[in-house]
């Protein structure tokens, strides 16, 4: 019987790779464990001990350390009598629990690190929980979240589903997988399509919803390689193919393209687009179809615009080529009904040299801060001047460019005032405009100043005939 011991372990660790010296060290200790438990009592003080396991010859013994009376520790055999019988008990259990525990490890260890691949399996049982796909040494769980809507899982059907994740727990490892995830698809056409596993053409994007339809973009690092020929195959056999084990799932193969434009028109496909405007910085996109094209474009539900959107990453605006005109036209007459910017105010007074002042006007005044500027400013809110808007004629005239059409031309009712009008007509003939003397105890506001940086004249530098009809001295 004890060779029978050895030999059965040996032959666990050929057949389950449970290495013989870990179930002797499980082994021991369960005997350890089994010895207090039984014989504790017996014992009047608890004493440290041992088992033995010969793996010759199987023979197992207990041995005691025990203190001598010179104060040496000694072993001594403590084996019991019925001891075997414990033993065999003992080691059926221990060796049952190791081999659980290394299969579950196993188990784990082949399965870890696999996320993301894609594994066939036979269904066992399948309820409105949750449906266990056996994978053979191991069962995987596939809920209903991960479940495409309206497929049926009969027992015994054989399904290649995609793991998503690999959890540890105390019953096992706990494998989930699906069939509505996009990389399922994209492992399936890794195994139908060899330029796709030789690296000749990659997949770059894949956008699905499990059962009814999915866009997948290729590109070719090959120049004699056509990538959507290459995914369907001769006469479609290779997509065919996919599309059986997805169970009738339709599937777009489209070109990536490096230019936004570009890739969206194919992402639209099977519609026929006119134009595409990109908008870089928002990541959007408006696609104009014709108008035939429309309901293709947009598909069953949005079906075939949310695709387009999720495998570009861009938010796609389909519109037809009547909304497209419709659209400008509503803005061309926005833009026309909007008012224009108002231009920055500049200063209306005219300098000595005859020139428009180019200083910019002050905050709700017409004028700059030049201190005889807003003299003059103030001289025209206590209404003691009068202000005539003169048009400056283009042939001749000094006014700089940047000028307003219209000047400002003040008249004073007071004698004492200098008259600074301006006749229109002898502005339009370039004539020398003089000024009437002023008095000189005057202190009219707008007579030039020696100190003033720019003087003003509010005149436009032309001759002018007089004092405006009408006026008396």
């Amino acid at each position: 019987m004890k060779f029978k011991l050895i030999d059965a372990l040996k032959q666990i660790e050929l057949e389950k790779g449970i290495a013989v010296d870990t179930i002797l060290e499980a082994l021991k200790d369960a005997l350890l464990t089994a010895y207090h438990k039984n014989y504790g009592e017996m014992i009047e003080e608890p004493v440290d001990a041992r088992i033995d396991i010969d793996e010759v010859t199987g023979d197992i013994k207990v041995f005691e350390h025990h203190e001598t009376e010179s104060g040496e520790v000694e072993e001594v055999e403590v084996t019991p009598e019925n001891f075997g019988r414990i033993a065999a008990q003992t080691a059926k259990q221990v060796i049952i629990q190791r081999i659980r525990e290394a299969e579950r490890e196993l188990m784990f260890d082949e399965y870890h690190g696999r996320e993301g691949d894609i594994v066939t399996g036979i269904v066992q049982q399948s309820d409105q929980r949750y449906t266990l796909i056996d994978l053979g040494k191991v069962e995987a769980l596939l809920p209903p979240s991960e479940q495409v809507r309206g497929e049926r899982y009969e027992h015994g059907a054989r399904i290649k589903t995609y793991i998503v994740d690999v959890r540890r727990t105390t019953k096992g490892p706990q494998i989930m997988v699906s069939r509505t995830h996009p990389g399922l698809l994209k492992r399936l056409f890794e195994l139908e399509v060899p330029e796709i596993y030789d690296g000749l053409v990659e997949i770059k994007a894949v956008a699905r919803e499990g059962g009814q339809r999915s866009k997948v973009a290729v590109l070719s690092h090959d120049p004699n390689v056509d990538p959507v020929g290459a995914c369907v195959g001769a006469k479609g056999s290779r997509v065919r193919m996919i599309v059986s084990e997805l169970r009738g799932e339709k599937v777009d193969i489209v070109e990536w393209k490096e230019d936004p434009a570009e890739f969206v028109a194919n992402a639209i496909s099977p519609a026929k687009v006119r134009e595409v405007i990109v908008d870089p910085e928002n990541l959007t996109a408006e696609v104009i179809v014709p108008d035939n094209q429309l309901s293709l474009a947009i598909g069953k539900e949005g079906q075939n615009a949310r695709l387009a959107a999720k495998l570009t990453g861009w938010r796609i605006d389909i519109l037809s080529d009547s909304q497209a005109m419709e659209a400008t036209a509503m803005k061309a007459e926005a833009d026309a009904a909007s008012p224009e910017p108002e231009r920055e105010a500049i200063c209306r007074a005219i300098t000595s040299s005859g020139q428009r002042c180019k200083n910019r006007a002050l905050p709700g005044s017409e004028f700059c801060g030049i201190p005889a500027h807003q003299k003059l400013a103030a001289l025209i809110e206590e209404g003691s001047s009068e202000v005539e808007i003169v048009t400056p004629s283009t042939e001749g005239s000094p006014t700089s460019p940047e000028a307003e059409p219209a000047d400002v031309a003040v008249t004073d009712d007071a004698d004492a005032s200098p008259t600074q009008s301006v006749d229109a007509k002898a502005a339009g003939n370039g004539a020398e405009a003089e000024s009437e003397p002023a008095d000189e105890d005057d202190g009219t506001a707008g007579a030039p100043t020696e100190d003033a940086a720019d003087t003003s004249e509010v005149a436009s530098g032309e001759e002018t005939p007089g004092k405006p009809e009408g006026e008396e001295d």
